[in-house]
């Protein structure tokens, strides 16, 4: 049996953000925003194929970001009558809402991890707003809930954004980093730019990569090479999974990348396993194997 050093922790975004992206069929003509019946469904396919992780975001019916949390707490929960996959909140995304607002994805119990961007910057055309003040409320509240903090980097500037709240006591492990690369207006997804961040990174703390735009999987085999813990692909991110190829669904991209990973020699982590990697101590695992959810 592999050591849990040698495992690899699959993580999806489902959702597509807006109605005039790509997805399904790579065509914006006829892209429809996800309900959460769908999301719920591909979700739990997601698993079956190997992922232990799901980023969500609280999202109203038009696939807006929103401090409604009706549509996720609705698809939460037919996710969790299925599968015992780990509830990554996203307290980001590109609105108009206060940081208390977006932080609203934390109230639910089933959510363990919680997305923080870690500054501001631009995505794709639009810029994302996180000022120091609203990053140490997000922080604060995200540790309260005994969440564990995602702390997603888009530049080697938001580490020392980090860095800041360690040393003012805010911050407090276990936490972990997420490099962000791809989006439009912030750093491509280079291997030149991706070792930078890595580089800068302190070592032994388990970090996620991520990608907007994916085109293919070369970068997340690159991210696993140069030690990434975790790694993502979704409808959030790119329905591609190969130049010209793109998945139908969430766990066809599951799956892909699944393939990949063992092509290149590591063995795919389950979700218990993800959680002791991500260093989240209480366990939820739904209805079906009559576990119930609480926090220490």
């Amino acid at each position: 049996m592999a050591e849990l050093t040698e495992k690899i922790v699959v993580s999806v975004a489902p959702a597509a953000r807006h109605k005039a992206e790509e997805v399904r069929t790579g065509s914006a003509s006829d892209i429809s925003v996800m309900t959460p019946e769908e999301i719920a469904a591909d979700v739990i396919n997601c698993a079956k194929e190997g992922a232990a992780i799901v980023h969500m975001h609280v999202r109203d019916k038009d696939g807006k970001i929103s401090s409604d949390i009706t549509e996720f707490k609705k698809t939460i929960k037919m996710i969790r009558d299925e599968t015992d996959i780990i509830i990554e909140g996203s307290t980001g995304g590109v609105s108009d809402l206060t940081a208390s607002e977006r932080g609203a994805v934390l109230s639910l119990p089933e959510v363990e991890l919680a997305n923080l961007n870690m500054g501001s910057v631009n995505m794709s055309g639009l810029p994302f707003i996180n000022a120091p003040s609203e990053i140490k409320i997000l922080c604060n509240e995200i540790i309260e809930r005994n969440v564990i903090p995602v702390l997603e980097l888009f530049e080697p500037g938001m580490i020392e954004s980090v860095n800041t709240l360690i040393k003012e006591n805010i911050l407090k492990p276990p936490y972990l980093y997420a490099v962000s690369l791809g989006f439009e207006g912030s750093q491509p997804a280079r291997t030149v730019n991706l070792q930078h961040m890595v580089n800068l990174l302190p070592q032994g703390v388990p970090w996620y990569y991520q990608e907007h735009g994916i085109r293919d999987l070369a970068m997340c085999a690159a991210a696993i090479a140069a030690g990434a813990r975790i790694v993502r692909v979704g409808f959030e991110d790119s329905v591609y999974y190969r130049p010209g190829k793109t998945g139908k669904t969430n766990a066809e991209l599951v799956a892909r990348l699944v393939e990949m990973i063992g092509s290149i020699g590591f063995d795919i982590a389950s979700t218990e396993e993800a959680r002791k990697i991500t260093g989240i101590r209480e366990k939820y695992y739904g209805k079906k194997t009559g576990v119930s959810f609480s926090r220490a």
